[in-house]
Formats: structure tokens, sequence, C-alpha cells
């Protein structure tokens, strides 16, 4: 919030450190001058000191944003010339017009005689100053506008991702929601009762999908109880054959986290580890240590099945990889075994949070 404050009266404090150089410059005469200076000088200053307010805002607003920031340099560097003209010969004008030449030639050669034509002289300061508004006005806009671009650069890309993700997580919802309701479809035509079960627990997940995961992050207690509520779904239609062990972090340390992230490493396993004729197992360990979370999913491997993470036609799964570099893109580790030691396909997840 403080940087918000910061960034929104920086242009205030840009304007007044800009006016606060340029005004000294304007309203305190060279030191070696030993003569009193006339009043009318005072008044030049100060009406040249407006003009160069007007130059510097008129080329803000106006010469900047319609030649400048639209390519058209050319004509842009054919304005800010005419406009340093105009205000060198409306300096000369008013010059005249208040009598500084006499007046100056009284104080510095009061002996001598004044001729107006040879005290006709080219004002280089007034040149210098128009061009330093000129130059600062236009470094302003340029940084301005940089910043304004750069802003809303970040905004694209935030909504960018945020679209993404929620697409990503629109996926994962009902091909989650597909396959468990064709588990129950194939429940119906064996045991009712269970399946009536599965409807029941179904009835709540899908209450934690729709409503307890709409901040963008839930706790991680939360996910550990959805995984638990679908390794139960799913055990309703196992055999004996399968087993299923599930470790979770004792104590729990209770921290935010994505949404559903775990679901498709577990849905993974249960779609391509388990088997209706052989022995088969799945293993899921949930830990932690310090502020890392591990995750770490196990199970067997058969050679009529591809469990590859990359090439499976999970959605959920082909997702998961690209939630991951969006949400913890530099903090996070995935490690893909499709074969270890113990003929086991393996995924090992670590966050830090």
């Amino acid at each position: 919030m403080a940087h918000f404050k910061f960034r929104q009266y920086l242009p205030v404090l840009i304007h007044l450190l800009a006016w606060g150089l340029i005004g000294p410059l304007l309203l305190f005469p060279p030191r070696n001058w030993r003569v009193e200076v006339p009043d009318e000088w005072w008044v030049k200053q100060g009406l040249l000191f407006v003009l160069l307010v007007a130059l510097f805002y008129l080329n803000q607003r106006v010469f900047v944003p319609r030649l400048l920031f639209k390519n058209r340099i050319g004509w842009f560097v054919v304005v800010l010339g005419s406009t340093v003209f105009g205000v060198y010969w409306i300096i000369q004008g008013i010059e005249w017009w208040l009598h500084l030449p006499e007046l100056w030639h009284r104080a510095f050669r009061p002996n001598q005689p004044f001729d107006p034509r040879r005290e006709r002289r080219f004002d280089m300061f007034t040149v210098l100053y128009a061009l330093l508004v000129l130059g600062i006005s236009t470094s302003v806009s340029v940084v301005q506008k940089w910043q304004k671009d750069a802003q809303i650069r970040e905004n694209l890309e935030r909504d960018k991702i945020a679209s993404e993700l929620s697409f990503l997580k629109a996926q994962i919802n009902p091909h989650f929601f597909f396959n468990t309701l064709n588990n129950i479809y194939a429940l119906t035509m064996i045991d009712v009762d269970a399946a009536r079960e599965a409807l029941h627990k179904l009835s709540k997940m899908m209450r934690y999908v729709l409503y307890d995961t709409q901040e963008g992050t839930v706790l991680l207690s939360q996910e550990i109880e959805f995984v638990k509520g679908y390794i139960q779904l799913m055990q309703l239609r196992l055999t004996d054959k399968v087993k299923v062990n599930l470790e979770t972090p004792t104590p729990l340390n209770d921290l935010p986290i994505a949404p559903m992230l775990l679901l498709p490493f577990v849905e993974n396993a249960f779609k391509h580890g388990i088997s209706a004729r052989a022995n088969s197992h799945i293993d899921i360990k949930i830990g932690q240590q310090n502020r890392v979370l591990k995750v770490e999913v196990r199970n067997s491997v058969f050679t009529d099945q591809s469990t590859n993470l990359e090439q499976s036609n999970g959605i959920g799964l082909a997702n998961t990889r690209r939630r991951l570099d969006l949400l913890y893109h530099g903090r996070y580790k995935l490690d893909v075994i499709e074969q270890n030691a113990d003929n086991e396909y393996q995924v090992v997840l670590e966050l830090w949070s």
C-alpha cells in the first residue's frame, strides 16, 4: 500500500523537483553582477518563468503525446524548434517593452551613449532555459509513459495468468468429475448401496471443488481431506488385490496450497497403477520439513498400461506442470520416474512456501 501511494505521488514530486531546480536559476541574478538589479528585470524573469511553465506542460500534454509518441519525430523537432524561437522573441519583445537594454546600459556603461542598434545581442540564456525545460518535460513524459506501459503489461500478464489458471482448473474439475461418475456408474452394476455411498461422498467433494477452492488457495489440511475422500471413493470398487496406503504429516503445519494440485498424481496412480487380475499397490506419502512440502506417489507398473505423466490422456495430469510453472515458478521440483528400482512408477513433488 505504501509503495502504491509513493508511485501515485511520484509525478508531483518530480514536478516540484524540476521547478525547484529551474526557479532559482531564473529568480537569482549572477553573483558577478556588481550593480543594482532594476525592478524591470524581476518582472521579465517572472514572465519568463510563466512562459517556461506553460512551455513545460504544453510539451508534456500536447507535443509529446501527439507527435513523439505517435512516431512523428520530424514534426516534433520542428515544433520544439519553433516553440523555442517563439519564446526567445517574446522575451526579446518584453525586454524592449520594459526598456531593459537601456537600463542595463546605464548600469554597466553609464558614461557611454545608448545606441539601440548595438544593444541587440543574442540572448543565449533564454534559449538554454527553454531547451532545458523542454528536455526535462520530454524526459518526464517518456518516463511516465514507460511506467504506465510497464504497469499495463504487468496487469495484462497477471490477467493472462489468472485466465490461464482458471482455464486449467476448469479442465481439471470436469475431468475429475467425469472419471468419478464413470466409476460410480460401474459400481451401480455391482453394489447399489455402495454406489449410493459413493454419490454422497462425491457430493461432498464437489462442494469443496465448487465453493472452497474459489479463493485461489486452500489449507493443506483441506487438500489432504479431499485426497482422502477421493481414495475412499476409489476403494469402493477395488478388490483385495489392491493395497492403498496414505501417509500424512504429523504434526501438520497447515500452509496455503493451490487447490486440487495433488489430485492429478493420485488420480494417475489409480488410473494406471491397479489391476483387476494381479496384485497391485498405491503408496501416497505427504510429508513436511520446515517449509518444504514433499509429496511422493508410487504405484505398480503393468506392461500393458502407460503411466507417462506427459503423454497420459488425463487432462488434469497434462496441466499439472503448467499450473506448477504459473503458481510456483522457481519454488518447486517435480521428478517423474517411470520405473524405479522396485518396478514402480514414482512421482516426487517438492514445494517451497
